[in-house]
C-alpha cells in the first residue's frame, strides 16, 4: 500500500464514520486528502496521520475521540493491520504483511516506468518551460522537464512565448562573480555539477564545494554508492546461482516487515507528482538521499547474501528483490535529474 493509498484510505474512513453519523461534519469541513508521514520514531507504527487532530474543531469533539472513531474503522480496512492513538489524537497505523511485498512487486513489475504516468509519453497539458539566463535555471528547467514529462505534464520548447519561468536562485562564486556551466563542470564534473544546483530549494543559494567529494557524507555520491551497493548485490548473488530474486508475495517474502527503506520505494511516485507540481525538483533529490541511506540501513541490518557456508534460502531471494527495488528507483530518480547511475563505484 502506497501512502497515497492509505491516504485514500485513511479519507474513506472518515467519510464513512461521517455516512454512520459517528461524527457530525460538514462536507466543506471533509479534506480533499489526508496527510500521512513515516513516523520520526521505530515502534510508532509504519505510517501516523494527524486527520483527527484537523477534524476535532469541525467535529465539536476531543480529538482522541475523533481518533477512536476513525481508528476503528480504519482498523477494519483491508491492508492494515493495526491502528493506536498516540498523544493528543494521532493515528499510528500498521500495514499488513502483504504490504511490503506488494510495494516490492510494484516497482520490480514497472522497471523504468515505476513512478511514471500511464501514458505519459504522449503528455499532458503543453507547459513551457523559459529558463532564466544562468546556469542554475538551465539545469533546473531541463530537470523540471523530464520530471513533468514523466507524469503526463507536456512541456513545449524552451522558446515558446508565455511560458513559466524558471528563475531560481543565480549562483556566485566566492568572489562574487556567475559562475559558468563550463566552470563548474571542470571544477565539479557533470554529476556533481548538476547535484550541487538542484539539491537546494530554488529560492535558496548554492554553496559550491572545492572539488567533488567521494564519501558518503556527499549525498550526490551516497545515492550512487547506494545504487552501485545494489548492483553488486546482484551481481554476487548471481555468482551464488541465484540471481534472480524471489518474486514478492510468495514464500517467506512476507516475512520480511515494513521498513523505511519500503516507505521511501512506496513514496516514490507521490514525490514525483509534488516535484513536478511544485516545479522543486529538489524534492526528487532530497528523496533519493533519503532512499539511499534507507537502502544501505537495509542492507546492513537484512544482508540479501548467505554467509559463510550458509546455503541461498527463501528469505535471501526475498530480500534481494527489496535491494533491486532500490535500484530502481534510484537510478530511475537519477536518470530523471539528468546525473548517471554508475554500477561501479
Amino acid at each position: 500500500m502506497t501512502p497515497a493509498e492509505l491516504s485514500r484510505t485513511v479519507l474513506r474512513s472518515v467519510r464513512g464514520a461521517l455516512e454512520a453519523r459517528e461524527l457530525s461534519l460538514g462536507e466543506s469541513d471533509v479534506p480533499v486528502t489526508v496527510d500521512v508521514r513515516v513516523p520520526p520514531r521505530p515502534g510508532c507504527g509504519d505510517y501516523a496521520t494527524n486527520v483527527a487532530l484537523r477534524l476535532a474543531g469541525p467535529a465539536g469533539l476531543p480529538a482522541r475521540e475523533v481518533a477512536g472513531v476513525v481508528g476503528k474503522r480504519l482498523a477494519a480496512a483491508p491492508g492494515i493491520a493495526g491502528v493506536e492513538i498516540a498523544g493528543p489524537g494521532f493515528l499510528n497505523i500498521t500495514l499488513g504483511d502483504s504490504a511490503p511485498a506488494a510495494v516490492v512487486r510494484e516497482v520490480l513489475e514497472a522497471g523504468a516506468a515505476y513512478g511514471r504516468r500511464a501514458g505519459a509519453a504522449e503528455g499532458g497539458s503543453a507547459i513551457h518551460l523559459n529558463p532564466a539566463p544562468n546556469p542554475r535555471a538551465v539545469v533546473v528547467a531541463d530537470a523540471l522537464r523530464a520530471i513533468m514529462e514523466a507524469v503526463g505534464e507536456g512541456t513545449g520548447p524552451e522558446e515558446e512565448p508565455g511560458g513559466e519561468e524558471v528563475r531560481p536562485v543565480p549562483v556566485k562564486d566566492a568572489a562574487g562573480r556567475y559562475v559558468t556551466v563550463d566552470g563548474l563542470v571542470a571544477r565539479l564534473g557533470v554529476d556533481e555539477m548538476r547535484w550541487v544546483l538542484l539539491y537546494p530549494a530554488a529560492h535558496d543559494h548554492v554553496r559550491v564545494p572545492e572539488r567533488p567529494v567521494q564519501r558518503e557524507g556527499n549525498p550526490r555520491f551516497l545515492v550512487q554508492y547506494a545504487y552501485a551497493r545494489t548492483c553488486a548485490v546482484s551481481r554476487n548473488a548471481r555468482d551464488l546461482g541465484f540471481g534472480h530474486a524471489e518474486e514478492p508475495g510468495t514464500g517467506q517474502s512476507h516475512d520480511i516487515p515494513h521498513t523505511p527503506l519500503h516507505a521511501a520505494l512506496a513514496a516514490y511516485p507521490a514525490v514525483l507528482e509534488a516535484a513536478a507540481r511544485l516545479r522543486a525538483p529538489d524534492r526528487l533529490a532530497r528523496h533519493l538521499e533519503a532512499t539511499a541511506e534507507a537502502c544501505l540501513s537495509f542492507l546492513a541490518t537484512c544482508p540479501p547474501l548467505p554467509v559463510g557456508d550458509q546455503k541461498p534460502m527463501a528469505v535471501h531471494r526475498a530480500r534481494l528483490a527489496v535491494a533491486q527495488a532500490a535500484g530502481t528507483v534510484l537510478a530511475n530518480g537519477l536518470t530523471l535529474l539528468g546525473i548517471s547511475a554508475p554500477e561501479h563505484l
